[in-house]
């Protein structure tokens, strides 16, 4: 990829001042996460958003230009990357025109609908020349980055068993297009992605899996429960998530033969976020103390490990660094396509109830 970020395309000079942003979508994964985000580092510029979401727009971003459409950033040549926060059945044919147009961009998860869709945008990235990267920001939990530490400092020795769980209480069905039959709907799409690579992020991928998805709310029209079982030779990981969960468990348990991690709670930046929080807050990432986690070592001894900062400006850190640098992306387009392997094969398994191989 080339260091530097072009205007119109690839034969165009680097731009003056910080990358300009065109966001598309201003629904919760817009408004929420990426124009904050966005807004937060410095060597990004929020110049433009496509969303019918007008007045919301000129409160949150006043800087920004609203357009209608996203035809009208994606075609503007000021427009340096194009961030892609719309209804998962549009990511790939919004990403193949940014593309096309020679913009860098970022594609909220899931990347696609389908390995196919992925693997098409991977190979027109590579031809236009530009940087694709997906918005996997559960990287950069706090509790995440925690037990990866306890398991790359052998503090658990061999890891033989990772459970993490994604469990919420919402009863009732809300409306949107999350909650409807579409191509990339349902918890399995939503959630799985995030716990999907996250255990690709510390295991890679398994050798096989078995998955049990199902819908359990009685006014529910897509999948909202799944269990996924996947196979690294001796290890095991079990992903999980349910939305009928008053009282959730522990968030993470990894056993191994040196000892045990068990985490509760969930990482607090999304909530912070949405009560308006930004990363720039002196508190940022931080966890309650009496929710750390427990360390519990096969001699017996017992400590608490209090978490690390969570810090999901690091993912347009990396997006600005990736163009103007030249480092590498903070998500790999390559391993996102892997995500979309497993969650296709975790469908596959659960319609046809049996365990299926990844290639």
């Amino acid at each position: 990829m080339s260091t530097s970020a072009t205007r119109s395309g690839p034969s165009s000079g680097p731009p003056v001042g910080p990358l300009s942003v065109g966001l598309l979508g201003f629904g919760l994964a817009g408004s929420v996460f990426h124009a904050p985000l966005i807004q937060c580092e410095p060597r990004l510029r929020l110049a433009a958003i496509a969303s019918s979401r007008t007045e919301e727009i000129r409160k949150a971003a006043p800087e920004a230009v609203a357009h209608a459409s996203p035809a009208a950033i994606i075609a503007d040549p000021d427009i340096d990357v194009v961030v892609i926060a719309t209804p998962n059945t549009s990511h790939a044919a919004l990403a193949r025109a940014a593309l096309l147009a020679g913009k860098h961009v970022v594609v909220d998860k899931p990347m696609a609908t389908s390995v196919r869709e992925a693997d098409q945008l991977i190979e027109l990235a590579h031809r236009q020349d530009r940087l694709l990267t997906v918005f996997h920001n559960r990287r950069w939990d706090g509790d995440f980055l925690t037990l990866r530490d306890c398991i790359d400092s052998g503090a658990l020795g061999e890891v033989y068993h990772y459970e993490a769980h994604f469990d919420r209480f919402r009863p009732a069905i809300k409306q949107g297009w999350r909650e409807r039959p579409l191509p990339g709907s349902g918890v399995l799409f939503d959630l799985g992605a995030h716990l999907i690579d996250q255990a690709l992020t510390l295991f890679g991928l398994p050798q096989t899996v078995t998955a049990d998805v199902g819908t359990q709310r009685r006014a529910g029209e897509v999948d909202d429960w799944f269990h996924l079982i996947l196979n690294y030779g001796r290890m095991r990981a079990i992903l999980h998530a349910g939305t009928v969960v008053c009282h959730p468990g522990p968030r993470y348990q990894i056993h191994g033969d040196a000892g045990s991690f068990l985490k509760s709670g969930m990482d607090g930046q999304e909530a912070a976020l949405r009560a308006g929080r930004r990363p720039t807050d002196s508190d940022w990432g931080l966890d309650e103390p009496d929710r750390y986690g427990r360390l519990f070592e096969a001699d017996g001894g017992e400590r608490v490990v209090e978490t690390r900062v969570g810090d999901y400006a690091a993912f347009y850190r990396g997006v600005a660094a990736a163009i103007l640098d030249g480092e590498a992306p903070p998500v790999t387009a390559e391993s996102a396509r892997y995500v979309m392997a497993v969650l296709e094969a975790c469908a596959r398994s659960a319609v046809e109830r049996r365990t299926v191989a990844l290639p």
